[in-house]
């Protein structure tokens, strides 16, 4: 019996869930875990995030051509119909769904982990790697992470929002290569997508649009403000409120610099570490 994580990732949606996947298999220590990406490119990278086995696969559909009946999953994904997530709960012996949906409803034959919900069967927390816990000096003064994907290029499109601003930029995973010189050349202070944990952690403001990214930077003792893209997920906007995390729309660069300008009369809420009591629920969960 063997123990599969299956994550949404891909160059349209970014890699908030697998940051988190990591976050979650790093916890859990010695289980053994394979991780499931719905991307071969990111399956092949898997290993310098500390995951050791890591397999990519084309749709979700294809899950039960790799994992038998009768084995575990933690499952990261809103790909999956009703229908199509309860054959997965009858076809494995432990379901873990994580979620960001604060209208879920858990199902009797299923364990969950959310920002929102709690009760019987219902771990209430957020994943974020104890690593961002850890107070650096905050180096970078202002930094932009639009996010690991950016297959329109809405960035170039929205330049205006905070070129004036002049932020060091963050370049993300998914992005062209041709669309990597263009930004290169666009921000004086530029760091690659391997130095993501150091921007995260030593940049004093982060404006981004990936949520993973602002909880790791609330985390650090730093000031993010989230920027709500049209094609992402609106979930975590009531989360994000009530950590008294700014929230920007459409764009809106006058609200963007009110926003700088007073940043340090919000007071941001404090993060917890979860990292354990994660770990400890899932571990209790798939009987481990």
């Amino acid at each position: 019996m063997k123990i599969y994580y299956y994550v949404h990732t891909g160059h349209r949606t970014g890699l908030d869930r697998f940051r988190r996947a990591c976050t979650i298999i790093r916890a859990l220590g010695d289980v053994e875990i394979t991780l499931l990406c719905s991307d071969f490119r990111i399956a092949s990278e898997a290993r310098h995030f500390g995951i050791s086995k890591s397999v990519g696969i084309d749709v979700v559909r294809n899950i039960p051509k790799i994992a038998n009946y009768g084995d575990k999953i933690i499952f990261d994904s809103d790909e999956a119909n009703p229908i199509m997530l309860e054959d997965m709960r009858k076809y494995f012996s432990a379901f873990i769904r994580i979620s960001d949906n604060k209208n879920e409803c858990k199902a009797d034959n299923e364990f969950l982990i959310s920002p929102y919900l709690s009760g019987e069967g219902i771990c209430n927390a957020l994943v974020v790697d104890d690593k961002y816990f850890k107070q650096e000096e905050k180096t970078i003064k202002l930094s932009y992470f639009f996010g690991d994907d950016d297959y329109e290029k809405d960035l170039e499109k929205n330049l205006g929002f905070i070129e004036d601003l002049n932020p060091d930029l963050l370049l993300g995973f998914y992005y062209f290569l041709d669309y990597e010189d263009f930004l290169r050349n666009k921000f004086k202070n530029h760091h690659e997508f391997e130095e993501y944990d150091e921007v995260i952690k030593k940049s004093q403001i982060l404006i981004t649009a990936s949520p993973q990214a602002v909880l790791e930077n609330l985390a650090s003792g730093a000031k993010p403000v989230y920027v709500q893209r049209d094609d992402y997920t609106t979930d975590f906007l009531e989360l994000f409120e009530t950590l008294n995390i700014p929230i920007v729309k459409n764009y809106d660069k006058a609200y963007l610099i009110d926003i700088i300008s007073s940043i340090n009369n919000n007071n941001y809420s404090k993060m917890e570490h979860s990292s354990n009591k994660i770990a400890n629920f899932i571990k209790e969960n798939l009987n481990l």
